[in-house]
């Protein structure tokens, strides 16, 4: 029992800094002054194949944490993303199992239905409420497409990542429930 509150304290360790290292990566100026492409969410990509494969390590105060603290550093609407964020998690916290038993296509495929349900949640919420644009401007449609074609197709390699620094789906019976 204590092997495993071990593994799962330095599987969500584990998560903090890979957050934390995103995070701080989106805040550096790698391009000033020069328009690129979008790139993808690296940060929901990440946090969904975690929690995905190994749920007991990225309970959802961890999820709402972390994303709080984009939320604030990255200068988003507070608690607007996190609020998603672990709205997200959670329903794929809730399907996993039987995502993982269909197979790596079908777990991408619901991943970016459910990433795309989070950029109209966001957009849809946004522009209800009517955030004030001084505040946090709302990115044009095509730039949120971008990233989140971008987030998609990253989401395999973020897995692959993952899976080569050693997480993997937990074998049946292995989670504490």
């Amino acid at each position: 029992m204590a092997m495993s509150r071990q593994r799962q304290l330095l599987g969500q360790t584990s998560y903090l800094l890979a957050a934390l290292t995103v995070i701080l990566a989106a805040l550096l100026p790698l391009a000033p002054g020069r328009i690129a492409w979008p790139g993808p969410d690296l940060l929901t990509a990440g946090t969904l194949a975690w929690v995905l494969r190994r749920p007991e390590q990225v309970p959802v105060l961890t999820v709402a944490l972390v994303t709080l603290a984009a939320d604030i550093l990255l200068f988003r609407p507070l608690g607007l993303g996190a609020l998603i964020a672990v709205v997200a998690t959670e329903v794929a916290r809730r399907q996993q199992h039987r995502w993982r038993a269909q197979g790596f296509l079908f777990e991408w495929l619901r991943v970016a239905i459910l990433v795309a349900l989070m950029v109209l949640a966001e957009r849809v919420i946004r522009t209800l409420f009517l955030v004030p644009v001084t505040l946090a401007p709302l990115p044009p449609l095509g730039s949120e497409v971008l990233r989140l074609i971008a987030t998609i197709a990253a989401y395999p390699f973020v897995v692959a990542v993952l899976a080569a620094l050693g997480l993997r789906h937990a074998a049946p019976g292995a989670l504490d429930p």
